[in-house]
């Protein structure tokens, strides 16, 4: 009797080390380190799926919830801005955009932030291209590869049926801010990144529309790369 009560006890002590593991596993939004366990991009990719038959009531309703998880949250405003982004009415923006802007100032996730920013543009694009666009060219350099991923979706979004030279010059400004900052480091660089390759070719895009003359305000070492 003694000898089966100190097996049940070692056994016990045994599984302890598991159990502990078990309730300090990642869950939604958190991430350890680069091999993660969770893949951002596909969650997020999943949940959007999930939702895009949710009406737009739903969809706000889901937004303005703070305890929504991360994901389920960007999800929610991507399915939103594809849907219903462009069809929203003058007198429905001011409510929206406030709740947007209320959320993104609230969130810690990045994912909601980024989707934040291009939805904002997308329902004001005069009112927030100037403010939304360095903040998106910003998560470019963000360590997570799918937020950097991200930042250069919806950045290409706004830009590939843009002609305008405001915006573009926004966006030039930026980008030279940036790589002024960095040109010590990118004087020894060869072979750019993928985070660098989504600068540059954002980059190229405002050198296009507003003329090669612009060329000649951007670092050497750019020029180079280029």
């Amino acid at each position: 009797m003694i000898k089966a009560c100190i097996i049940a006890i070692i056994l016990c002590l045994s599984l302890l080390p598991h159990a502990v593991k078990a309730q300090s596993s990642p869950v939604e939004g958190v991430e350890l380190g680069r091999d993660a366990i969770f893949d951002d991009l596909a969650l997020i990719n999943g949940y959007t799926d999930k939702y895009a038959t949710e009406s737009k009531e739903t969809l706000l309703a889901m937004i303005a919830d703070d305890s929504l998880g991360a994901y389920k949250c960007t999800a929610a405003i991507r399915v939103f801005k594809q849907k219903y982004g462009s069809e929203i009415f003058k007198d429905e923006k001011p409510t929206i955009i406030k709740n947007l802007i209320r959320r993104m100032n609230r969130a810690d996730s990045p994912f909601i932030q980024v989707e934040i920013m291009h939805t904002l543009i997308v329902l004001d694009r005069y009112q927030y291209f100037e403010t939304m666009v360095p903040a998106l060219i910003q998560k470019l350099d963000h360590y997570n590869r799918v937020v950097s991923a991200l930042a250069y979706d919806n950045i290409s979004e706004i830009t590939k049926t843009s002609v305008r030279p405001r915006e573009a010059r926004v966006v030039f400004n930026t980008l030279r801010k940036l790589f002024f900052l960095s040109k010590r480091r990118l004087a020894d660089v060869s072979t750019p990144d993928a985070r660098l390759k989504r600068k540059l070719m954002v980059l190229r895009w405002s050198i296009k529309v507003l003329g090669t003359q612009v060329l000649k305000s951007l670092p050497p070492e750019v020029i180079n790369l280029l």
